[in-house]
């Protein structure tokens, strides 16, 4: 199958496909030494492309998809120049040279899901306000919610970033108060915040599932590949 140029920059995470064209056409984009005149020439791996003056790895025949799940106290990014451990850390030795990108980040202190991958435009897909895919974490409380606050969570909460989407709370358990937790946005923290400016202190949070994808038994700490089902159902075919 031949990889255009147009497919290598998208799949490398430079933006959406009108993004990448425009970049060709305003010559940001250079192909084997020459300004690209076309986003549609073929690239193979000898090829060097630079955009904006930086290389451009050619796109890897067979994306990597990988789902993590992420302990507390672990960095959600590819890099700390403090040297504190991230989740690359935790990712086997031979995916570790391959540039793979965060899809849904989770604070120090929250655990769960993360998927890394190398495929830029399902990174986009995947974090565009436009086509946020649902997440659901299990949020552990300092006191049970009571039942003005849940209607708050269902109807939109004013934090200093805006009125956030109505979100589905679920009962989970009583002692301690645990609640399934739905949402279809992914603000910084917000459901940290979102707790917090009613009160209540979140003692543990857990993402269990992005879209269709679920964290399952996979344990803490560890990272399996996902299946080509996975894949497609997270609106990428392969």
């Amino acid at each position: 199958m031949s990889i255009t140029l147009l497919k290598t920059l998208t799949a490398a995470g430079y933006g959406a496909r009108r993004i990448v064209a425009q970049a060709v056409k305003d010559g940001r984009v250079s192909f084997n030494g020459q300004t690209a005149v076309s986003f549609s020439q073929v690239v193979t791996p000898t090829d060097t492309i630079l955009f904006d003056g930086k290389p451009v790895k050619p796109l890897n025949e067979k994306p990597i998809y990988l789902l993590l799940n992420k302990p507390a106290g672990v960095l959600s990014t590819t890099y700390d120049a403090r040297g504190r451990q991230t989740v690359i850390d935790l990712v086997p030795a031979k995916y570790r040279s391959s540039d793979l990108h965060l899809v849904g980040r989770l604070d120090l202190a929250s655990r769960g899901l993360i998927l890394l991958t190398t495929d830029g435009e399902l990174t986009h897909l995947l974090t565009h306000p436009r086509y946020e895919k649902e997440k659901e974490y299990l949020v552990t409380l300092s006191h049970a919610l009571i039942l003005a606050d849940r209607i708050s969570f269902e109807q939109g909460i004013e934090l200093e970033d805006g009125i956030t989407f109505p979100t589905r709370v679920v009962d989970v358990s009583s002692k301690p108060p645990a609640y399934c937790i739905t949402l279809h946005e992914g603000r910084k923290r917000q459901i940290r915040r979102m707790f917090q400016s009613l009160g209540y202190q979140v003692r543990d949070l857990k993402r269990t599932r992005l879209g269709n994808l679920r964290l399952g038994t996979l344990q803490e700490g560890t990272v399996r590949e996902l299946s080509a089902d996975e894949v497609r159902g997270l609106g990428k075919v392969r």
